[in-house]
């Protein structure tokens, strides 16, 4: 008898039903706050986040000082919570992104922002959270229940929410097309779980992520569920400065895993990925351009903003494999729990 699967992977599966559902039942939410920035028109973008959330944002800084051609910085939320310091945030804007809005530092710095003068936006999986509470406006990610400690479809909800509220401001017809395609491409990501990158990780205990623009978010994310779900020990860097000093780590068979989706850095990343095969490491990359690197399986969506986000749900079926194999229970990290309340 088959042992059921974790908590962690059927939430991996639920991801496109998830995208689906706060596609369908947020479009009101996601149009207002649109319209609100809009009518903001804002000089730049803030964002309050930690862990998973905050790979998200780095994903939206990308996305928008691409596609919108606003500044995007990271706030601190020590800055509020422990420092106590006012910000002048007049004329911007500021996303908060929290699955359970409930940290008391992502709260506090999301109140000091708003007192600063920025137009808040809570994006978060409990629109009766505190953090919901404080914004000026919520936008519901719609994830349903996540039980699993590791977030796998609130990071990629919390993703794709910036993502539409971005594309309703800037009116982009392509990408809210591509938006309208996209679960159905992360159903076909969620099946792939990479078993020859599985096979190579077999005794090692230590790994480079790599990526460039919206893919460096996700190898950012990577690296924390490498961590977080096997007790791998993971290092995420751009493609761009992994040569400036961290290659010498690499040795023959150091597995390094690069994520490159099909946009203007594909290149790029994939002849990094080569330059560090040829060095000795055990590298694989998501494209088709790789020479000396392994190529692996991948799923583009038709946009090339959205593909880092079937590279991660891809990634996210293959580390709970990885845990599995591993004798790990993915659902129950050690000395972690769902909800971390930082000050």
């Amino acid at each position: 008898m088959s042992e059921a699967p974790s908590l962690m992977r059927q939430e991996i599966e639920e991801i496109p039903e998830a995208v689906e559902r706060l596609l369908r039942d947020g479009g009101g939410d996601l149009r207002a706050a649109a319209e609100a920035l809009r009518k903001a028109d804002p000089a730049y973008v803030c964002t309050v986040a930690r862990g998973s959330s905050d790979h998200a944002c780095t994903y939206l800084k990308y996305a928008y000082e691409i596609l919108l051609g606003l500044p995007v910085a990271s706030l601190g939320p020590s800055v509020a919570s422990v420092y106590r310091a006012p910000l002048r945030l007049g004329g911007s804007a500021c996303l908060s992104v929290s699955q359970s809005g409930r940290s008391p530092d992502i709260i506090a710095m999301t109140k000091a922002a708003r007192d600063g003068g920025a137009l808040t936006v809570a994006i978060t999986n409990d629109a009766a959270s505190p953090l919901a509470d404080t914004a000026d406006l919520t936008v519901p990610i719609h994830a349903g229940p996540e039980l699993s400690v590791a977030a796998t479809k609130t990071f990629v909800t919390s993703a794709v929410a910036g993502l539409a509220i971005l594309a309703e401001v800037k009116g982009d017809a392509a990408l809210l097309a591509a938006l309208r395609e996209l679960p159905s491409a992360l159903s076909a990501a969620v099946e792939i779980d990479w078993p020859e990158i599985r096979e190579a990780l077999s005794g090692q205990d230590s790994l480079y992520t790599l990526g460039r623009g919206p893919g460096f978010a996700m190898s950012g994310e990577a690296a924390l569920k490498f961590k977080e779900t096997c007790r791998i020990h993971a290092e995420s860097y751009s493609s761009a400065e992994v040569l400036h000093g961290p290659v010498s780590i690499v040795e023959a068979g150091f597995p390094v895993l690069c994520f490159a989706a099909g946009d203007a850095a594909e290149e790029a990343v994939s002849g990094i990925a080569d330059e560090i095969a040829a060095k000795g490491g055990r590298v694989f990359v998501t494209s088709d351009q790789a020479k000396a690197a392994q190529r692996v399986a991948h799923v583009r969506t038709g946009h090339w903003l959205m593909d880092p986000l079937a590279l991660i749900v891809s990634f996210y079926a293959f580390v709970e494999r990885v845990a599995a194999e591993r004798g790990i229970d993915p659902d129950v990290p050690r000395h972690l729990r769902k909800v971390t309340e930082t000050v």
